[in-house]
């Protein structure tokens, strides 16, 4: 777990044997999608704060969602507003169970990024771990890094819908929104026809740390994942998704993440599927 997670103490020694070392703060959440404000106010030494709305995502069509994929050389721009040369340790975090954090996490190691952390536990376990947090912004000098996206799989339309059929897609958003009970942002309330699902939120323990990799694999499994069989993720915009995508890779699975997820399905012709149990109304329970 070592090379995808880092302790808040273990990103204090780090730190202080390696110079290379950059942290990024990635705080969003859907009611108050800028950040910034609460990172003035206290972060993590040294850590340089990331807009996801503006450096983790990009500008499309409805049908491409509401937090599309940024083009590399504009991802590539912000990284160096960062920090970021080739060859750095990232670590990444945020304040709400590592959701956003882990964004940063896929699009970084998508771009070849070797070693990209997310600190486990995320701010509240760096404060609970009785480490210090600075006030004020950090502007680092300019990084030189140079990317290049496309390392890590993920889903088109048109694939999430075949490994609905064919494989698992697991729909990690609350179950009231894969069940069309309620639907507060995108278009049309529902789920991908033939989805599971799986809140990404339950991935973590009450601390906000991921949990046991065994534990993991056993709640993936249960709703039919298979270490030899096609799975896919999606959420409401691709953000936590990610989240999802860090989980079972702890799990010793290899996911495809469905960057569009409900809000570019939503906008389409295609069809939705509301109700049913949590294994997706193809079912009755977990795939043999």
């Amino acid at each position: 777990m070592s090379d995808i997670l880092i302790t808040p103490d273990e990103l204090v020694d780090l730190s202080a044997r390696d110079e290379r070392v950059r942290i990024l703060d990635v705080r969003w959440r859907l009611d108050r999608p800028d950040g910034r404000p609460e990172y003035l106010d206290g972060h993590i030494p040294g850590a340089v704060y990331v807009d996801l709305e503006a450096e983790l995502a990009g500008r499309g069509a409805p049908a491409e969602g509401r937090h599309p994929l940024p083009d590399t050389p504009s991802l590539e721009r912000a990284a160096r507003r960062w920090g970021l040369d080739d060859g750095d340790t990232v670590v990444v975090y945020d304040d709400l169970k590592s959701f956003s954090a882990s964004r940063a996490w896929w699009l970084l190691k998508d771009a070849g990024v070797e070693d990209v952390r997310v600190l486990d536990g995320a701010l509240r376990g760096w404060v609970a771990a009785g480490h210090a947090l600075e006030q004020g912004d950090v502007v680092p000098a300019p990084g030189s890094i140079v990317l290049s996206a496309g390392r890590l799989p993920q889903l088109t339309i048109d694939a999430a819908a075949a490994v609905a059929q064919e494989g698992v897609l697991i729909d990690v958003r609350a179950p009231e929104r894969y069940r069309g009970d309620v639907e507060p942002i995108d278009p049309r309330a529902g789920h991908v026809p033939g989805a599971r699902n799986l809140f990404t939120g339950e991935s973590v323990d009450a601390r906000g740390r991921f949990l046991p990799p065994d534990e993991l694999r056993a709640r993936f499994e249960e709703v039919g994942a298979r270490v030899d069989r096609p799975v896919g993720v999606y959420c409401g915009s691709g953000v936590t998704a990610s989240h999802a995508v860090v989980a079972l890779t702890l799990a010793g699975f290899s996911p495809r993440l469905y960057p569009g997820s409900w809000s570019a399905w939503s906008n389409t012709e295609r069809p939705v599927a509301t109700g049913a149990s949590r294994f997706g109304e193809a079912h009755a329970g977990p795939l043999a």
